[in-house]
């Protein structure tokens, strides 16, 4: 299976922990990818998908500067009636916010929302309201800014069967595309607990027939492995990819 030498730290937070348990869930499912380069052919079509998520991002970031701060992402859930806690949403915060600015830029929001498709599936009984109208409202809101004339925002049951057909319209897919992100981890994490180590990131890109696998993965890897403890979580190769198909945190892409 690949592999990692002895044990990694335990997760410092609760959210990290449900990420990981919600991956090893996920990672015995299996995955479709097959190999690194067929991730890396996905990237035009994955950078378009994530590039759609703007328009979301714009309406959170009420002054225009840039990033989100902890109170406009408050008040965004507050005007769209989206009830959470103080803490549900500082957690929610520093989750996200990689560079600890006190502002969640383009590419991190990118991975609040994939973080939030990853934890959909793993929900308590309890949390499973909560996470599952986080789910609804996001995509409620990007349906909301690309079609302003529908009435369905918060209808429940109406807004599923718009969502639908607007999907068939032509709004981003984002859950396939999330699922992309979400099976691209699991070709990497090749022991299946939650994590991605050095040697794992050398057998996949070696798998994939690239002569020079050491290299190039040492350098992939130190990409991803954010605060360099040797074990890459999917949060951190979210916020690399999101680097690798050319999306930075500053609107690059304006």
């Amino acid at each position: 299976m690949g592999g990692v030498s002895g044990k990694f730290e335990s997760p410092e937070t609760k959210l990290e922990a449900k990420m990981v348990e919600a991956m090893q869930r996920r990672a015995s499912k299996g995955t479709a990818i097959k190999s690194f380069n067929s991730i890396i052919l996905k990237f035009p079509k994955i950078d378009v998908s994530l590039r759609n998520c703007r328009a979301i991002f714009e309406q959170f970031d009420e002054d225009s500067n840039g990033a989100i701060d902890p109170e406009e992402l408050k008040n965004c859930l507050h005007k769209l009636g989206v009830c959470f806690t103080e803490e549900e949403i500082n957690d929610l915060f520093k989750a996200c916010d990689i560079n600890q600015d006190m502002g969640i830029k383009f590419n991190e929001f990118i991975v609040l929302l994939c973080l939030v498709y990853l934890l959909k599936d793993n929900a308590t009984a309890t949390e499973a309201v909560s996470l599952i109208f986080t789910v609804c409202f996001v995509f409620e809101v990007l349906c909301f800014i690309i079609y302003p004339t529908c009435h369905c925002l918060g209808d429940g049951m109406g807004f599923s069967l718009c969502l639908s057909k607007k999907s068939k319209m032509g709004v981003p897919n984002l859950e396939a595309t999330f699922e992309t992100l979400v099976d691209a981890f699991v070709l990497l994490d090749k022991n299946k607990d939650g994590y991605v180590s050095k040697n794992e990131m050398v057998q996949a890109i070696s798998e994939s027939g690239e002569h020079s696998s050491g290299p190039i993965a040492t350098k992939r890897f130190e990409e991803m492995d954010w605060d360099k403890n040797g074990a890459v979580s999917f949060k951190e190769f979210l916020f690399a990819f999101t680097t690798w198909v050319g999306i930075e945190d500053d609107g690059d892409d304006e």
